[in-house]
């Protein structure tokens, strides 16, 4: 399709959202069923902004990549820094970031190289596979770091 045919269209990718966008925060604690709750409260603001149901099997995968990216970000929260502080999702008409904030001051990084049969170690492999872009940053107050991912969202 061109730029001039009629069934090319400029609509958000996210059409529920406010023009600025919009950012949630899930405040955590421990590990018992974080990832879980972390998947739900993903799944209900994907609902909320108009992603989920979709009968558009392309948008209905990403919303499963997305899913699977918050899970492997919250357990490697759990299995390397005790565990999380706060999930933050912040989506725009184009862009959806997800971040994961927790204590542990050290830098992720993926096991490389990435051995297909071996127990453990995808997580990050998968992340960096399924999202556009990913790293992590130090906290500002200093205390741990966040692991964030974003996905470009192409256009409606």
């Amino acid at each position: 399709m061109s730029a001039s045919d009629p069934r090319t269209t400029d609509r958000p990718a996210l059409p529920g959202l406010p023009a600025h966008g919009q950012l949630r925060r899930l405040a955590l604690t421990g590990t018992t069923g974080i990832v879980g709750r972390c998947r739900d409260h993903t799944r209900q603001a994907l609902r909320d902004w108009g992603w989920l149901p979709t009968p558009d099997p392309d948008q209905a995968a990403r919303a499963d990549d997305v899913l699977l990216i918050v899970s492997e970000l919250v357990t490697n929260a759990c299995q390397h820094a005790d565990g999380p502080d706060q999930l933050v999702l912040h989506a725009t008409d184009r862009l959806l970031r997800i971040e994961v904030l927790d204590r542990a001051p050290g830098t992720p990084t993926r096991h490389v190289p990435h051995v297909p049969g071996r127990p453990g170690g995808h997580g990050l492999h998968t992340v960096a596979l399924l999202a556009s872009r990913w790293g992590s940053a130090p906290r500002p107050d200093g205390r741990g770091k966040t692991v964030w991912a974003e996905i470009d969202l192409p256009p409606a």
